[in-house]
């Protein structure tokens, strides 16, 4: 799986969050692999409009992963079968999702309690995609329930070609601190590629688990929002200058009202804008309009002002490479 990549960095799927343009945006900065929202593979084979937008590939998009999520072999398989003329790099089967609404369905992290089931899964998988298969795993439901090694062997002799792995239990959610102790031990069990996760939000930490983890890939989530600078290796442990945050959060913008509209994009980009602020000098305010901003034009005025009000040279940079 990992032979073909032009590195080992990924943008992790993220619910919400890893739309067409943040995967560009962050593809740009150097990240190796991305993945799309996590789909439904039900969805899929329903045809659902909706669920089709998440498959929307963007031009720069070469290496490209799609996630889906489902506990019926069956059913999965048939999703591949319609999405693989898409042509994605790898399809990742989620087994770490702890949303009730997809636990009740045994899909998500319920797979984690039932090895068997996943095993006969990921065999459907991979004997209908054609292509590299992953599955992507958390330590256990909870602290009495820790199968990580069982659940990644499973994998492995499906035929799966890789493991990503967040080690934290279901019942963690994100909160304490991911066991990177455990990502050593999996990548001890297994002949197939595993992909740290878990509380990586610099190119120092990313670093820190390879060193500590002796892992093939590391698979970047939360660390990436409003930070896709961790992807170039220019910023170890830091990020650029206010120019180029600002510069990037527009260049943002433009892409996402490309592939959306601007309607829906500038709704759907106030999370993902806001969060380019953290850490700046005097950024309440701006987050405060951004969440009321409703276009294109809104979105333009208020980065601007702001890099003014930063003092940094930066109007001037925007007003000149904007529109790149």
């Amino acid at each position: 799986m990992l032979n073909n990549l032009p590195g080992n960095i990924f943008l992790a799927p993220m619910a919400g969050f890893t739309d067409t343009a943040f995967r560009i945006i962050c593809i740009r900065s150097g990240a190796a692999l991305v993945f799309t929202e996590m789909v439904s593979a039900e969805a899929v084979t329903r045809g659902n409009r909706k669920t089709f937008d998440l498959l929307q590939r963007g031009r720069e998009e070469q290496f490209w992963g799609i996630q889906l999520f489902g506990s019926d072999a069956g059913v999965i398989a048939k999703a591949i079968s319609i999405i693989r003329s898409a042509n994605p790099s790898v399809i990742d089967l989620n087994c770490g999702c702890s949303v009730p609404k997809v636990i009740k369905t045994g899909s998500g992290a319920a797979l984690l309690k039932n090895p068997g089931k996943l095993y006969s899964i990921v065999l459907a998988m991979t004997e209908s995609a054609g292509i590299p298969v992953s599955v992507k795993i958390r330590s256990g439901w909870d602290a009495a329930s820790i199968n990580f090694t069982e659940i990644g062997k499973a994998a492995e002799e499906a035929g799966a070609s890789a493991v990503m792995f967040h080690p934290r239990t279901k019942s963690q959610g994100f909160s304490g601190r991911a066991s990177w102790n455990h990502i050593a031990l999996l990548k001890k069990c297994l002949k197939i590629p595993v992909i740290g996760s878990g509380d990586v939000f610099s190119r120092k930490d990313a670093d820190k688990m390879f060193k500590e983890t002796s892992a093939d890939g590391v698979l970047i989530a939360r660390g990436a929002i409003g930070n896709p600078f961790i992807f170039d290796k220019k910023y170890n442990d830091k990020k650029p200058d206010y120019n180029y945050i600002l510069f990037t959060a527009l260049e943002h913008v433009k892409t996402a009202v490309q592939y959306k509209g601007e309607y829906r994009a500038c709704r759907d980009l106030r999370k993902h804008i806001t969060a380019y602020s953290k850490g700046l000098p005097e950024s309440a305010s701006f987050r405060n309009r951004i969440v009321h901003a409703s276009s294109l034009e809104d979105y333009e005025k208020i980065i601007k002002e702001y890099a003014a009000q930063l003092n940094t040279g930066s109007v001037k940079f925007l007003l000149q490479n904007g529109d790149k």
